[in-house]
């Protein structure tokens, strides 16, 4: 598996060994995953999509580094860091304040650096043609060539 994704049969094969063999709910019974939240499955019996959803949003925890194991203030520097880029993006497009504009104040001067600086759209066509061998790697790299064509257009 890349990044998740089963890409081929052998990912198809092991992904599910490893439900069948490892993942198995008695395993998962009265297990502490979080201090504090002992863990108990719903019965899949018993429950259709909607009372998962329920269960999820009722009884599960919210997310923080304690439920990670990590210290409560590990989130401290990573929300600063979210704040710092947030406000310097908007820093940066809102462009100048009061005064007269200089060269590169304006949204559209910005935007259109930006697309100067950006490569030309892949040859989807091209690249396909130099493939010998289809893997997992190369699926991945033809996404992301066709979403980096979508985010330059």
């Amino acid at each position: 598996m890349y990044g998740g994704h089963i890409t081929d049969n052998w990912d198809r094969r092991t992904n599910e060994t490893y439900l069948k063999v490892l993942i198995r709910p008695e395993i998962m019974q009265n297990m502490n995953f979080i201090p504090g939240f002992l863990y108990r499955s719903p019965d899949p019996a018993k429950n259709d999509y909607e009372s998962y959803n329920q269960y999820i949003e009722n009884k599960l925890p919210q997310e923080s580094p304690v439920a990670f194991g990590l210290h409560p203030n590990a989130e401290i520097g990573y929300l600063t860091d979210q704040c710092n880029s947030i406000f310097s993006t908007i820093i940066d497009v809102q462009g100048g304040g009061g005064g007269g504009s200089k060269k590169g104040d304006s949204t559209i001067d910005i935007l259109m650096d930006l697309k100067n600086r950006c490569s030309p759209d892949f040859n989807m066509l091209e690249i396909l043609a130099k493939i010998t061998d289809m893997h997992p790697y190369v699926v991945v790299s033809l996404q992301e060539c066709e979403r980096m064509n979508i985010l330059l257009s």
